[in-house]
């Protein structure tokens, strides 16, 4: 069996990420202030929940700032152990992150969309810790971020995990029912997901369950 890593996304509590963590996640998603999606808590909520999660679990700071003293700060009131950049940096500013925060691992979303976004992993492949593929489109006219549920093309994604040599998350419209189709055809390094162990926007126990129990059986 392929393990898997399995991010939990738009934790909105204490025990959202104890029960995340107690079926199986490797890393919570703590979602900061963004202009459209799910999953939406404040600063000081989200670094309360980071303070009580255990290593070696993954903390992800999900930040839309787009300049890198903008993410520097951001960061710097949540004190996650990893941030997720959902957005397209300014200047592909990473050194400049990483001068700052030396032991923070970055993780940079691309959303695929097309051939452009091969292109675009590999460059950025070369400045972040990992790259995690979702089906947002920043090119909105409200930017599409993340949270949308929806499946992208993964033709596009199992392109990019071929073309890079580092961890990538499969993340959008993953579910109990396609989790095993994703992880044989594009073959991750861990799935992240949010609305599909959810209802009515609480994480939901017997969804969880099942997923992991899905995700076990690879």
């Amino acid at each position: 069996m392929r393990n898997i890593k399995v991010k939990i996304c738009c934790i909105s509590s204490t025990a959202e990420a104890k029960l995340a963590i107690q079926y199986g996640a490797a890393a919570i998603g703590l979602v900061g202030k963004m202009p459209s999606g799910p999953g939406i808590i404040d600063d000081e909520l989200i670094q309360s929940i980071a303070k009580t999660v255990p290593p070696p679990i993954s903390t992800f700071l999900l930040t839309s700032e787009t300049r890198a003293e903008d993410i520097i700060a951001h960061y710097k009131k949540t004190q996650t152990s990893t941030i997720q950049i959902v957005d397209a940096l300014s200047n592909k500013q990473y050194d400049s992150i990483r001068e700052e925060l030396p032991n923070v691992k970055l993780v940079q979303v691309i959303h695929v969309i097309n051939e452009q976004s091969i292109d675009e992993a590999i460059e950025i492949s070369a400045h972040v810790d990992a790259i995690l593929l979702d089906s947002g489109n920043p090119n909105f006219a409200t930017k599409e971020l993340g949270g949308t549920g929806r499946v992208h093309n993964w033709d596009l994604s199992k392109r990019i995990r071929k073309s890079i040599d580092i961890p990538i998350f499969l993340a959008g419209g993953i579910n109990k029912d396609n989790v095993r189709a994703a992880i044989d055809y594009v073959q991750p390094f861990g799935i992240d997901l949010c609305s599909s162990v959810r209802t009515n926007g609480k994480l939901d126990e017997k969804k969880l369950e099942a997923f992991f129990t899905a995700v076990q059986q690879i």
